[in-house]
């Protein structure tokens, strides 16, 4: 199991604090691999980015109307927190939803 997310993020480390054997990767040292963010935009689509993050409103008009996946790769801290890779699923974010499905 893969966690995507920053170190820095609360939300991150309230996951990666609950969940057993979970390889943290810091997507603003290391990124995200390609295949994965494809993959998460292929499921989560626009959902994957942050709209209401500090990044995202420091873009001016021309960089948000950028492709998205190309946008993740420049500003990996656009990304929605955390993306969790497990068991051959992606999960988006630490609601209810995905706790029970990681916790149960």
């Amino acid at each position: 199991m893969k966690l995507y997310g920053l170190k820095t993020c609360d939300t991150c480390r309230k996951a990666l604090k609950s969940l057993e054997g979970v390889t943290f990767v810091d997507v603003r040292t290391e990124g995200v691999p390609e295949d994965v963010l494809k993959s998460a935009y292929a499921r989560f689509g626009g959902d994957l980015v942050n709209t209401r993050s500090t990044t995202w409103r420091g873009l001016d008009a021309d960089m948000r109307a950028t492709d998205p996946l190309e946008l993740l790769v420049q500003h990996p801290a656009l990304m929605k927190r955390p993306l969790i890779e497990a068991h051959g699923t992606l999960y988006l974010g630490w609601d209810k939803n995905v706790q029970a499905a990681l916790l149960d």
